[in-house]
């Protein structure tokens, strides 16, 4: 056992954390995939979100009142594994783990391509290095250093969001200048507000399900948090509203400015194209900074992530034990390098792929999401045989029918997955899938042999 010397420092705080979730999540999803999701859906990519929306909610609840019942845990597979067994736990880790250093990898090559805008002479791969490199020495500093610089980088992308909604708004509704207020009508022209019918709303659920991934690294900061108990279902609660308010508005507006079959025909994001609308000198430039810096902060989080599942596997004895060693700093150092590792490789990637690495990515995070956020939601639902509700100071209202709307709309959402993305996507995810469960049987058959 770790003495206090050697534990990671539980220097965050609600505030950090409440942004931290809200970084992870309002990314290259939102500022990138946005442009992916309203060419398959058109206007509906709205329901779409919404659908999202509701379910991240169900799901989110569940994993702040398993996070209360159990104060000790420090990452997903502490709170999953006494529920429901050790594979779905290990299983749980290592593609949480996958999701996010595929996640930095992709939105290093997302980040570039905004990069472009101003320095088209560059190639992506020089401009996706320069980004990893900055990323990576955050990440090396101290998780107070770390925190402060995601809480800031959270809270520029937000009060500027804000600030795209009230202009966004504007500019659908008053008339000014030369400018005519836009009104409505792009939500139902252009072949209407469902113009690729079922099929392009249940294509795009993968896109939203990815967009919104990344707001459960509030269950990876456990070990880092100053009374987690209290703290986690607040920023819970906080964090919720402010991710739904902050992809719907902001679509909202994208879908009726611009003609939805306009808007991926493009390389720069929709939130430039809008701002560029508002007349501004430099508005453009100033939103191009801001994508880029919502991206970069995005990063930050699945480093810092993926970074501390590897350290609990280390500590665990699961995994060679240099990736639980600690800097002077409390950082997981070795843990950090080694997912770094994966930003390098989406450089390599991007040297052949360019531009394309991100949708070839993006696929195959979606599915990984959905399989985390049903497992979570299905140990949520066996918790409660295990620890009633009476022996907990937060609990999920309307249980348990708010949890088995999340585990079966999630499980139609695969299924509509399954027959509407590129085979190539579902067959790598598959078999990195495979891969983990040979390795968890591999290795509880060598510690059978060990025992015998």
């Amino acid at each position: 056992m770790k003495n206090d010397n050697q534990k990671l420092q539980r220097t965050m705080t609600s505030r950090h954390i409440m942004m931290m979730a809200l970084g992870g999540a309002i990314g290259a999803g939102l500022f990138k995939g946005s442009s992916a999701a309203i060419d398959m859906a058109g206007p509906s990519v709205l329901i779409a979100y919404l659908i999202g929306g509701i379910i991240l909610l169900f799901v989110m609840q569940g994993l702040a009142e398993m996070a209360v019942r159990n104060s000790d845990a420090r990452t997903f597979r502490d709170l999953v594994q006494s529920i429901l067994g050790k594979y779905p736990a290990y299983f749980l880790d290592w593609i949480y783990w996958k999701m996010w250093v595929l996640n930095i990898a992709a939105e290093s090559v997302v980040a570039a391509i905004f990069l472009q805008y101003w320095l088209p002479e560059y190639p992506i791969w020089i401009l996706a290095l320069s980004v990893s490199i900055l990323v990576t020495v955050v990440n090396l500093l101290s998780v107070k250093v770390f925190a402060e610089t995601e809480y800031w980088l959270a809270l520029i992308k937000i009060v500027v969001i804000v600030v795209f909604i009230i202009a966004g708004l504007a500019l659908l509704l008053v008339t000014f200048g030369n400018h005519t207020a836009v009104g409505f009508s792009n939500l139902t022209d252009h072949g209407g507000f469902l113009p690729n019918g079922p099929t392009g709303l249940i294509a795009a659920m993968l896109v939203v399900i990815y967009s919104y991934g990344g707001t459960e690294i509030i269950g990876i900061t456990l070990a880092e948090t100053k009374n987690s108990e209290k703290v986690v279902p607040k920023a819970v609660r906080g964090t919720l509203v402010r991710i739904i308010t902050f992809y719907l508005l902001p679509f909202f507006i994208i879908v009726s400015l611009i003609p939805w079959n306009e808007v991926n025909g493009v390389s720069e994001s929709p939130f430039v194209m809008v701002f560029k609308m508002i007349g501004i000198p430099g508005a453009d430039h100033i939103m191009n900074a801001v994508v880029i810096l919502a991206i970069v902060s995005s990063m930050n989080s699945g480093l810092y992530g993926s970074s501390r599942v590897l350290y609990t596997q280390a500590v665990d004895g699961r995994i060679p034990k240099i990736f639980a060693h600690l800097s002077e700093k409390k950082v997981p150092v070795y843990a950090i390098l080694m997912c770094t590792l994966a930003l390098y490789m989406g450089v390599i990637i991007s040297l052949f792929a360019g531009s394309k690495t991100f949708e070839f990515l993006m696929g195959s995070l979606g599915y990984t999401v959905l399989f985390i956020w049903l497992i979570i939601a299905i140990a949520h639902l066996k918790s409660r045989k295990i620890q009633p509700e009476k022996t907990s100071t937060y609990a999920v209202k309307w249980f348990p029918y708010t949890t088995w709307a999340a585990i079966i709309t999630l499980s139609a959402i695969l299924i509509g997955i399954i027959f509407t993305t590129s085979i190539i996507v579902t067959g790598i995810t598959l078999a990195i899938y495979i891969f983990i469960t040979l390795t968890y049987i591999y290795k509880d058959r060598f510690h059978e042999d060990e025992a015998k």
